[in-house]
């Protein structure tokens, strides 16, 4: 993701059209609203259409406007999403979705600025900046005739794919403190935080629903919490929890010295529990002395700190020698 929004930014200010493919809810209009807030039109408007929610039949007047009286229930002017976004971005999401009809008028104004609302006797000239969405596979699209070629080339003068959660388990911590920080405010909550096996079977979730899901989760569950409560997987629904029970890596009630480790479980959860549990078990073994832990770690005072700071482990009343390892 770190990729993505670097290259993301190179290309800002300038007005190439972007594709944006990905699962739903993995954030493809966060994308676009970074993309136009990093360029130069970041004061003019952002406005996003989903090509899905609309009829078929009124996608070319919402697109291009109408003039009054062009048509039955043409009561006043409207002047289109396009034209809505002059001088900004257009957000075009579920762009997959739209029909064949539209598709040479959106491709002719790309190509020439131009629009054409209906009743309108001349054109029409905008400046917008098209970033286009969708989580349906257009190149198959282009092969069966239902997305035309030439259209689906002007779309993509630059392409991002965004990996579906799944696929970035090692961000599901950062994202879920961040969604918690901001349900809090949303709610009003105060002292309220995630238990380390609730991040445990968070990790091991398969996410269908990707980071949308993952917000809507935390900020089920803390809007159901009350203040000081520590949210435990009994705060957040069930097919995320007892469906995954049985893979996830566990501690062993033998010795807390040991750790039991289920393997058909992703790697990079099962990597991350381990580091999080030695980590957590040589400050506790060493009363949070980090040059103590380092050794016995194995591990330098700064990759003490480094991992603590990676895997959220930090403190907000730290060690003196936590400062120094810094």
């Amino acid at each position: 993701m770190k990729q993505i929004l670097r290259a993301a930014g190179r290309i800002a200010s300038t007005r190439i059209a972007v594709l944006i493919t990905g699962e739903s809810g993995t954030g493809k209009e966060v994308l676009a609203r970074y993309i136009h807030q990093q360029s130069r039109y970041a004061a003019k408007p952002f406005v996003a259409f989903n090509c899905a929610t609309v009829p078929q039949d009124m996608i070319d007047s919402q697109l291009f406007g109408y003039r009054r009286g062009a048509f039955t229930g043409a009561y006043e002017n409207f002047s289109g999403v396009i034209r809505a976004a002059d001088g900004g971005t257009l957000f075009l999401d579920e762009v997959g979705e739209l029909g064949r009809d539209v598709q040479p008028k959106l491709l002719r104004f790309l190509e020439s600025g131009e629009v054409y609302p209906f009743g309108e006797p001349h054109p029409l000239t905008v400046k917008v900046r098209i970033i286009a969405a969708t989580n349906t596979d257009l190149d198959q699209r282009t092969q069966d005739g239902s997305f035309r070629q030439d259209l689906f080339y002007r779309l993509s003068g630059v392409r991002y794919r965004i990996p579906p959660l799944r696929e970035r388990h090692e961000e599901i911590p950062v994202l879920a403190r961040h969604f918690l920080t901001k349900s809090l405010a949303e709610f009003g909550r105060v002292d309220l935080r995630l238990a380390e096996e609730t991040l445990q079977y968070l990790l091991s979730y398969a996410w269908p629903g990707n980071v949308r899901q993952l917000a809507n989760e935390v900020r089920r569950a803390v809007a159901l919490a009350e203040d000081g409560d520590l949210l435990g997987p009994e705060h957040f629904s069930a097919e995320i929890v007892p469906s995954h029970r049985p893979e996830t890596a566990v501690a062993s009630p033998l010795s807390p010295d040991q750790l039991t480790l289920r393997l058909n479980q992703p790697l990079a959860s099962a990597v991350q529990l381990l580091e999080r549990s030695m980590v957590t078990f040589a400050l506790d073994a060493t009363q949070g002395k980090v040059e103590h832990a380092a050794r016995l770690l194995g591990v330098s005072r700064k990759g003490l700190y480094l991992k603590r700071h990676r895997l959220g482990l930090q403190k907000t009343g730290r060690h003196p020698q936590e400062d120094e390892a810094a």
